[in-house]
């Protein structure tokens, strides 16, 4: 006898809900992303292994480009307000306290500041720019620039990076680390470009072993 024949019924199912949920989703990520903007100073720094990340709060990072100018960045407005006050009050500079505050980052010797701030933010491009007079030992105005920063840190925390480009000369990241040691400024952080251990070497084999090995370990 033959088997009867089970009637086969499409379904049919309701994406509606789903489309909504998929636009609001998207909708979502293109109103919250944030593009990284265009850097100021274009710095292509080496590679290392290191696996630390830098801090991205009270941060004072020191900068050196190919052709050896030496930037300064603040992340702290509250310091920027009070550097921008000692440097009118001991150096009687008449800068204005709102645009320095403003200001991304800091370029130019200490009688080239105003005109430094007066440069749209737009334009204040670092190949533009003469940078922090950072020479030799005599004509070094980063390290003023570091005693008035750890004056305005007194008693908070900070973190310096520094932030060198590949192609710099090593002259002027010496004349940086000089300055630091004139402000016993001897902890700090050299940014790097994270990259994988070599093939074979102690550091790749610990990163391959189980979880559980580097635990007892």
């Amino acid at each position: 006898m033959a088997r009867p024949k089970i009637p086969r019924k499409s379904t049919s199912i309701d994406m509606t809900a789903m489309c909504d949920v998929a636009f609001l989703l998207l909708s979502f990520f293109i109103l919250t992303t944030k593009f990284k903007p265009e850097e100021a100073i274009t710095v292509s720094t080496p590679n290392s292994v290191a696996t630390k990340v830098a801090p991205d709060k009270d941060v004072v990072l020191i900068t050196i480009d190919k052709d050896g100018k030496v930037f300064l960045s603040l992340d702290n407005t509250q310091i920027k307000g009070t550097i921008a006050d000692a440097l009118n009050n001991t150096k009687n500079l008449g800068i204005n306290k709102a645009a320095f505050v403003k200001a991304g980052f800091y370029g130019a010797s200490f009688s080239q500041l105003n005109s430094f701030l007066a440069i749209p933010e737009d334009q204040r491009k670092g190949n533009n720019l003469p940078g922090i007079p950072c020479i030799d030992s005599s004509h070094n105005e980063v390290t003023e620039w570091l005693r008035i920063v750890k004056d305005a840190y007194m008693g908070q925390k900070k973190f310096i990076l520094v932030k060198g480009d590949n192609s710099s000369k090593y002259p002027s990241f010496k004349n940086v680390i000089d300055a630091l040691k004139k402000n016993d400024e001897l902890k700090f952080s050299l940014v790097t470009n994270p990259e994988a251990a070599p093939t074979g070497t102690d550091l790749w084999k610990q990163n391959q072993a189980p979880a559980s090995s580097k635990k007892e370990e």
